[in-house]
């Protein structure tokens, strides 16, 4: 099969572009921004890659048009096609039906942690020894790569896939998730978030609510049992097995010692003690989420916890991008109150009374529209200064982070704001920048004027998505 991919440059569609060539299948695409690392990595798998949308693709006549949910209508080849009728479809529909058919799908959904969530479980099932598939919205450290189609190992064929809950196409309004045919779903947390798509929170349950419907009876649900959003979803009905995680809930885990390390409890025994790296109480949660749904697929909890204890984590997730004279900064692509003041919080626990200077772009659609400029200072308020990047916001910045005194300052203009951070860094310091895009490169011209240290850029590995690529991506998470 010859497939075309409109939006093949996201994050998510240039996965399925990669599943599809490993296929077998031949597959061209399309962007408005075609340009490396994505042009030059996906032409080294053998896709045909034009700029632009022209009217005059239809002439490749391929066997399916794979729509990105970046395509519109006004776009012209969108209406050629829907002028001249050739089969055209959506890219989770197409994943669906080539990929994910006949697969035990482990979903992750939720407003924060899938990324880093279906990382671990993908690398508890390779250390397993399944050789799973997954399409994975970052790229795990442990893999250097964001999509792969796996292996069948012992009859089975396990595939983890992030489980976006962002809109289908522009002719399917659904979330991306209902289309997996999940077996096993995480649900790790529910808040608003996607302004621009939902107009409110129920919005967004009602597909969770969809998502929780389409699960089979000999499934599994691994739910966040202290998040009030999702109990409201699961109280609407579920005909699968529900397993909890959290404090006093089915699967638990001890208070985190000093080094971070805990014990995974189920049912009230101990599974094993997790000795690791990863920072922060949310990080522990979802490792709890991973180890349930990986207990579903028939993976004992022991070799669960074996396997986290070497999970290297995932690039933009608190990764240290460099240090230079003493200083070290931090990036992570945090862009929603919540995911915010629990990033600080790790860190925080990590280097103690050491400052840590937040530098935060709000990026995403929904910090444009100043959706969480109320509660936005509340969520920076362990940091002991803060630099904002204001352009091309909608709302006063200034103002909505006035309680947090002088320890703020507010740019408009990125040499400034960069010039502004190292005239006030000191020898130990902790930088941590988050955005959900790449920042105008801020780390590396950060690192630079700090004193040219850091460490050299990241290596490519022949990855569908690397973390330079991910940096320019111009659209909200995992979007296209």
């Amino acid at each position: 099969m010859h497939i075309h991919i409109l939006g093949i440059c996201g994050t998510f569609m240039g996965g399925i572009a990669a599943l599809a060539k490993e296929t077998g299948h031949k597959v061209t695409g399309c962007d408005a921004n075609v340009y490396p690392p994505m042009s030059t990595q996906l032409e080294a798998l053998g896709i045909e890659l034009i700029e632009g949308f022209d009217s005059t693709q239809l002439s490749l006549k391929p066997d399916m048009f794979v729509i990105g949910n970046v395509v519109s209508r006004g776009n012209p080849l969108m209406e050629a096609i829907l002028n001249r009728g050739p089969p055209y479809t959506s890219g989770p529909a197409w994943l669906a039906e080539h990929v994910l058919n006949g697969r035990w799908v482990l979903s992750v959904a939720g407003t924060h942690g899938k990324t880093t969530t279906s990382s671990m479980l993908a690398w508890i099932l390779e250390h397993a020894g399944y050789t799973p598939g997954f399409l994975i919205g970052g790229i795990p450290q442990d893999f250097n790569l964001s999509a792969r189609l796996g292996q069948t190992h012992n009859s089975q064929n396990y595939f983890v896939i992030e489980a976006d809950e962002y809109d289908t196409a522009f002719f399917d309004k659904r979330s991306k998730f209902v289309h997996y045919r999940s077996r096993t779903a995480i649900l790790n947390n529910l808040e608003f978030d996607h302004a621009d798509i939902f107009p409110d929170l129920e919005a967004i349950e009602t597909q969770f609510h969809h998502l929780v419907r389409t699960l089979p009876g000999n499934g599994l649900i691994v739910s966040n049992g202290a998040d009030k959003n999702l109990e409201r979803v699961l109280a609407k009905g579920a005909r699968t097995p529900i397993e909890r995680f959290g404090e006093s809930q089915h699967w638990r885990g001890s208070p985190a010692n000093a080094d971070g390390s805990f014990e995974v409890i189920c049912d009230g025994k101990s599974q094993g003690v997790l000795v690791w790296n990863q920072l922060g109480e949310h990080n522990r949660q979802n490792a709890l989420a991973a180890i349930a749904a990986a207990r579903h697929a028939g993976i004992q909890p022991a070799t669960s916890i074996a396997a986290l204890a070497k999970f290297k984590g995932v690039k933009r997730r608190m990764e240290i991008r460099g240090t230079a004279n003493g200083i070290t900064v931090y990036d992570d692509f945090a862009h929603h109150p919540t995911a915010i003041q629990t990033t600080i919080a790790g860190l925080r626990k990590q280097v103690g009374n050491a400052r840590i200077l937040a530098v935060l772009e709000p990026r995403s659609n929904t910090m444009k529209q100043g959706v969480w400029r109320d509660s936005l200072a509340a969520s920076l308020s362990d940091a002991d200064l803060v630099f904002c990047y204001t352009a091309n916001l909608g709302w006063d910045a200034a103002a909505a982070l006035a309680p947090l005194g002088e320890k703020l300052s507010t740019r408009d203009q990125l040499p400034d704001l960069i010039d502004s951070i190292t005239q006030t860094t000191n020898q130990g310091d902790h930088i941590l920048i988050m955005s959900n895009g790449g920042f105008g490169g801020i780390h590396s011209k950060l690192l630079t004027q700090l004193g040219a240290g850091g460490f050299p850029p990241f290596e490519r590995h022949g990855a569908v998505i690397t973390n330079e690529l991910i940096d320019k991506l111009k659209d909200d998470e995992y979007k296209k």
